[in-house]
């Protein structure tokens, strides 16, 4: 497992790192969000030994990364798809990292397979795509067969089936019992694969639960009803207890009530519906709500944006 307790970090007058601690356990996938200035490459790097903490801790299966004599047969990383010689072959940059681990050709063979990377094994990285880079990456994260993976951005760059591949795998090393740290801004594809998150924001962790904890917490009840009888619907709705809201075209937007209970409602008084769906928050709801507060650069408002530039011309100038 990955521990990390109470680090701090310090980048001359900026602050990276608040206290920042949680647990990655085994046997799970754990996302780690957070926008941009949150701690969350600065974490991975400490953990990996990369830059040092100006307090605290981090271990990986209860020691310091440093200390691991063959780091990668404990911990593979992939932080930067371009921290690879352009002039080596893939299968050249695998077998220098396999000789410093003591590993054998046959493990690099086995890993250019599981990533898909076979056919060009040969070929120069310089010529890669970023998807590419990306599986060689990943391979090289894989090499030591480690029983703990942090995976930053694995996502980028990759083409659909590259990315239900990344999906599928993830899953598949936290099944074998492996602890899998993967940070990414595509909320859709960790609400796809994660068990648990992270949500980090300034330095310090905002929300350390399970994904379904996260949604539960989110999640404002409503229910969203359409009838080409709104108002009869409205009447039934508001008499059994529910807050009914009208957002026109016959729909209808409850609260206070189970969708199971406005089903029993409406067909008790026979007010026809033809849908009936709850609403169902997704982890970008969730991460949303926790970072609204740590955002460091924000935009304006398309709205907003388009009458500022409006503004700043006079009628009749040129644009």
């Amino acid at each position: 497992m990955i521990t990390v307790n109470g680090l701090r970090k310090r980048f001359g007058a900026t602050t990276a790192l608040d206290g920042m601690t949680f647990t990655v356990q085994p046997g799970q996938v754990t996302g780690f969000v957070g926008p941009n200035g949150a701690g969350k490459s600065t974490t991975m790097r400490v953990v990996l030994g990369l830059d040092a903490a100006d307090d605290g801790d981090a271990l990986v299966e209860g020691h310091p990364y440093r200390s691991l004599r063959h780091p990668l047969r404990h911990v593979g990383s992939l932080l930067d798809a371009a921290a690879v010689s352009p002039g080596r072959t893939a299968r050249n940059h695998l077998l220098w990292l396999a000789h410093s681990q003591g590993l054998g050709s046959s493990r690099v063979d086995e890993v250019l397979e599981t990533v898909g990377l076979t056919s060009v094994a040969r070929r120069r990285a310089g010529g890669f795509s970023l998807g590419m880079r990306q599986r060689l990456g990943i391979a090289a994260a894989l090499l030591g067969d480690p029983h703990t993976l942090l995976l930053d951005e694995p996502f980028n760059g990759m083409d659909p089936e590259g990315i239900i591949w990344m999906r599928r795998l993830t899953r598949e090393l936290a099944a074998e019992g492996r602890a899998v740290l993967v940070s990414s801004h595509l909320m859709s594809q960790l609400q796809d694969i994660a068990d648990h998150v992270v949500v980090a924001g300034r330095g310090r962790v905002l929300a350390d639960a399970s994904v379904t904890q996260l949604l539960a917490a989110v999640s404002d009840g409503r229910v969203t009803v359409r009838s080409a009888a709104a108002t009869r619907a409205t009447a039934v709705l508001a008499g059994g207890g529910g807050s009914v809201t009208a957002t026109g075209d016959g729909t209808l937007v409850v609260t206070g009530l189970p969708a199971e209970a406005i089903a029993a409602l409406l067909s008790r008084d026979g007010v026809p519906f033809s849908e009936l769906a709850a609403h169902r928050a997704t982890l970008e709801d969730a991460y949303l709500e926790l970072t609204r507060d740590s955002v460091e650069y924000r935009a304006a408002e398309p709205a907003a944006a388009s009458a500022a530039t409006a503004s700043t011309h006079t009628p009749g100038e040129a644009r």
